[in-house]
């Protein structure tokens, strides 16, 4: 029904529109004479500017809103104060013929900041400094002060260097997915038109500051906060606004009498009326008078008016209310698994050492000098806990997220906050709009139903007047009604015989009716189109005619179409029913295989839609979808209870007659069930549904507060754009899981061979060339954020139990494979040795090779590794292999092989270099090692034990407490009066009105 507030996409967004013949729509012929010309000139349905026609203005003023100094770039927080600036009440007292000058908007907006909701921009530099906290960096941080009192300055230099290369890394990398988002948000920038130096001027809505006079147009969005001053018109009216604002009271005691109602401080008539549904919840357009608050993202659904912006987006009730249900900015459960594992392998870490120090007495070794050898226990300790920690995990898991951010935005997703991403990759329910999102939101008009003795033109042409004429601010359901005359040429004569409109009713919930009144020639005609009931309701007809009236609606709903029914009264004649519209949105083409590879891919869809439940049964018949659909208020708030109401709400294919607040309540059911959700949605009542779910994606042409409420803002529309994001999502994911297990299989590797080599032959690898070992380590594996990846085909987790049990099993092999190549240097023949040799570094270099390879292992072998991963090992690789042919910090002679008695057990002749034909020896000894490891890698993860190992239940029952629940909502506090008088409060059960209201 025309000016229906959708409840799944909102208000319709305002289009650009090309028009044949250059024709201008703002150019006034005449009402009638306009429609006309724009119905035969009307050439492009919408289009949307692509990410490369964004202009640069706006990608400039979306990135960089206003030049900075230096030192503001690297201090500054965001574009505006951290606290809601209090507007002074001079602000507000602006000229209307005027308005603010240039300069004093830059003043006021420096104190106020910009005109949005999104979250202010970080500190760089205190985001910078973010790189150096945290558990496992404040352990490396330790490192660095042991170095330093060991005064192992090499080592000191090369930790620090680590420490710096991961934070310039991961600080680099986020920003420039910030960059590539924020360029991108340019493409949704709404518009206003304020005056300003005298003159009216379109601007982005961001840059209105308070005190701005704004202009307020039926069609348009409410872009600030604003304070209504007059007609548009009507600017004498100016300083009646002044006194009321100066001296309400003094104005009211002018302008009413005793009689007028006392709630009521209305000065004149209705100027505008707006749509608070989305906010307030009042189902009808509100009627706003001079002095009247028009809220921030509101729809203007009549009038033109002036208005003085009051407050910021976030100063305003709007966004009050987004930054309440917005909470705290935390990492959620990703944070948690990092968490965890970094703390696993801290207390890993004091285990070595203590095992470590053990040892070390055991040998007599002393606890810090000599300081320039490595045996020592403090230098036992700083190599355990360079080995042993991953300084590199926080910063490559943040550079893969960063790295997949920028790519989804470049298939228009604007991930809101980087480990929404890793939420995404596991949810297994998709909770969908129908309009946009499912079908194509592309409203026909099919073969309309004509009642007996009616003229089919004369139907079209009642349907055309009973509709909004407001050309740059049509509705989807007024446009169709409108465009479809194109088919008939008569009813276009009809339309250009002169009619003239006198009043126009818009549309509203309660009556269900659009109501114009048009004359011609003289003689008063009435028009309404809306529901076939409301339209039924008013018109005289008698029964048989009422019943096919009725029928032909139910069947039009069977076959999927919304009916539109057309009236017309002559004078002071009944009301006669001449015809209805069948009005169908057909699905998007590529909705149903979508569909089905959102199911192979693991995940329930649920359709969510407004519209009426055969409607929606039929759409999920078109889309095979299932039509197991119920109608959502009788289902979540009344009748069915319990852990039945648990069950169905969890195996529906959809709901019908959708409010917000049944969204939440989905939501909230399949999360107790143990599913991880994610809930499309566009309006500002949806952003408690949207913060509740486990990942909230805002649809395409979603307000400002339900893109501030989300996780992950859709710039595209249709299912298979949200189907794409999970699969990146998962090869994201994949990439994280990669390189966790890796780093945790390189932590056990060095530590049990490390350990047990002091422990047993009094040896380790020198300090320096450890911090080398980690170093490599880190530059190597970054580039795994650039990997290829596969994506699974079900929802992901981290399965923590499985990661540590092949991650342990791979550390040990890994141990085991240098143990092996170290015992062979005691063989007569020196084993690996070919020609000569030095053992420090022939150590170095295989634990080199199989820990950069070990990569490849754990990514997996579904897809090919990326050039850059390749190239960053190979490069790796040939350093290291230089280190070991060139004998570069190899030591000195005798410092290690200190064990009384046994000496010269194991140990080769000393030399700094080594011969090249040992090195390839040693490379493919190391291949071996990681062909072996591989084979057993994936044996492990073949094994459905251990593959299934740590994996959650997704759909878990609690019948009792579900059963508890449903009863305790039946449950209703009752306030009585005994017969003395006395009040109290009892706990009774609802009525069954009140368990079942629709």
């Amino acid at each position: 029904m025309s000016g229906e507030k959708d409840l799944e996409n909102g208000d319709p967004k305002r289009e650009r529109i090309s028009f044949a013949d250059g024709w201008d729509p703002d150019k006034d012929e005449g009402e009638y004479a306009n429609l006309l010309r724009y119905i035969s000139t009307y050439r492009d349905r919408r289009f949307s500017k692509a990410p490369s026609q964004v202009s640069g203005e706006d990608v400039a003023d979306a990135s960089q809103p206003k030049k900075k100094g230096f030192m503001s770039k690297i201090f500054g927080g965001g574009d505006g104060p951290g606290e809601l600036f209090e507007v002074p009440d001079d602000w507000v007292q602006t000229d209307i013929n005027q308005g603010l000058s240039s300069s004093e908007v830059e003043n006021r907006r420096k104190k106020t900041g910009f005109n949005e909701l999104a979250a202010e921009k970080e500190n760089m530099f205190m985001k910078f400094i973010g790189y150096f906290r945290g558990p496992i960096l404040y352990v490396m941080e330790l490192a660095v002060l042991l170095a330093a009192g060991l005064q192992d300055w090499i080592d000191f230099g090369v930790i620090i260097a680590i420490l710096l290369l991961n934070a310039v890394v991961g600080w680099y990398q986020e920003k420039q997915a910030a960059d590539v988002v924020a360029s991108l948000k340019g493409d949704i920038a709404m518009k206003a038109i304020v005056v300003r130096d005298g003159s009216e001027q379109e601007i982005k809505a961001r840059e209105i500051v308070p005190g701005d006079i704004i202009v307020l147009e039926e069609g348009q969005v409410v872009a600030a906060e604003c304070r209504l001053i007059c007609d548009y018109e009507n600017k004498g009216a100016f300083e009646e606004y002044q006194q009321l604002v100066n001296d309400p009271e003094e104005h009211y005691s002018k302008n009413h009498t005793d009689s007028d109602d006392e709630d009521e401080h209305h000065t004149g008539v209705s100027i505008i009326a707006t749509d608070q549904s989305a906010i307030t919840g009042e189902s009808l357009a509100v009627d706003k008078y001079m002095g009247d608050v028009c809220y921030y993202t509101t729809g203007c659904k009549r009038g033109h008016a002036y208005g003085m912006v009051t407050q910021s987006a976030r100063g305003s009730f709007v966004g009050k209310t987004a930054s309440l249900v917005q909470g705290a900015n935390d990492s959620g459960h990703f944070k948690q698994v990092m968490d965890s594992i970094g703390t696993a392998l801290l207390v890993l870490v004091v285990f070595w050492i203590l095992v470590a120090w053990i040892g070390g007495f055991y040998h007599n070794v002393p606890i810090a000098t000599p300081m320039d050898s490595s045996i020592n226990l403090l230098h036992y300790a700083l190599i355990l806990l360079i080995v042993g920690v991953p300084v590199g995990l926080p910063v490559v898991t943040t550079t893969t997220l960063a790295v997949g951010a920028a790519y989804l935005a470049k298939q228009k997703a604007i991930v809101q906050k980087l480990t929404a991403i890793e939420s995404l990759a596991g949810v297994d329910v998709l909770c969908s709009d129908k309009t946009g999102t499912l079908t194509a939101n592309q409203l026909t008009i099919r073969e309309p139903y004509v009642a007996e003795g009616e003229d089919v033109n004369w139907m079209m042409a009642c349907a055309a007047l009973a509709s909004s004429h407001n050309l740059k601010a049509l509705d989807p359901i007024d446009k169709i009604t409108i465009l479809t005359l194109k088919r008939y040429p008569k009813a276009r004569e009809i339309l250009s015989q002169g009619w003239k409109t006198e009043k126009y009713t818009p549309f509203d919930p309660v009556s269900k009716r659009i109501t114009t009144i048009a004359t011609l020639k003289g003689e008063t005609w009435s028009f309404c189109k809306g529901a076939p009931k409301a339209v039924l309701s008013i018109a005289e007809c008698d029964e048989a005619t009422s019943k096919h009236y009725r029928d032909t609606a139910a069947d039009f709903a069977r076959r999927g179409f919304r009916s539109l029914g057309v009236a017309s009264k002559r004078g002071n004649e009944p009301w006669k029913v001449i015809g209805m519209l069948p009005m169908f949105d057909p699905p998007r083409e590529d909705t149903a295989h979508t569909i089905l590879e959102a199911q192979n891919l693991g995940l329930s869809v649920k359709m969510l839609t407004g519209d009426a439940i055969a409607i929606a049964k039929e759409t999920c018949k078109l889309l095979a979808l299932g039509t197991k659909v119920y109608n959502s208020q009788r289902l979540i708030a009344g009748g069915v209870g319990g852990t039945t109401q648990y069950d169905l709400v969890e195996k529906a294919d959809g709901f019908a007659e959708v409010f917000p607040e049944h969204k939440y309540q989905v939501v909230e059911m399949l999360q107790q069930r143990g599913h991880l959700t994610a809930m499309t949605g566009d309006g500002v009542n949806d952003a408690p549904s949207l913060k509740k779910s486990d990942c909230g994606i805002a649809v395409e042409g979603a307000t400002e507060a339900a893109q501030a409420a989300s996780d992950i803002v859709f710039l595209a529309p249709g299912l298979s754009t949200i189907v794409d994001a999970i699969k990146c999502a998962r090869q994201i994911f994949q990439r994280m899981k990669a390189y966790v297990q890796y780093r945790i299989a390189l932590c056990l590797h060095l530590e049990i061979y490390l350990v047990t080599s002091i422990c047993i032959i009094n040896e380790t690898i020198r300090t320096d060339l450890i911090v080398f070992l980690a170093l490599f380590a880190d530059l190597a594996t970054i580039a795994v954020a650039y990997d290829n990846a596969h994506y699974e085909q079900r929802p992901v987790e981290w399965q923590l139990p499985k990661i540590w049990v092949i991650s342990v099993a791979l550390g040990i092999l890994l141990a085991l494979s240098t143990w092996i190549m170290r015992g062979t240097f005691f063989l007569p023949n020196g084993g690996l040795v070919q020609n000569f040799g030095n053992v420090q570094l022939m150590l170095f270099l295989q634990v080199s090779l199989v820990e950069n390879w070990l990569i490849f292992v754990t990514r997996g072998g579904q897809t090919f590794p990326n050039w850059k991963l390749v190239g960053a090992i190979l490069l790796v690789d040939a350093i290291s292999t230089l280190f070991c042919c060139f004998g570069w910090l190899s030591g000195d002679e005798g410092e290690f092989f200190t064990s009384p008695g046994s000496i010269n057990v194991g140990r080769l002749p000393y030399s700094t270099e080594t011969s090249i034909v040992t090195v390839v020896v040693i490379w493919g000894y190391s291949i071996g090692t990681i062909i072996v490891v591989a084979i057993v890698y994936f044996t492990l993860t073949k094994m459905s034990s251990i593959n299934n190992l740590g994996r959650h239940t997704r759909s878990k029952a609690d019948t009792d407490m579900e059963n508890i629940l449903g009863h305790l909502s039946r449950i209703a506090l009752e306030h009585e009066t005994d017969v003395h008088g006395k009040s109290k409060w009892v706990l009774g059960s609802k009525t069954t009105g009140e368990a079942e209201e629709d």
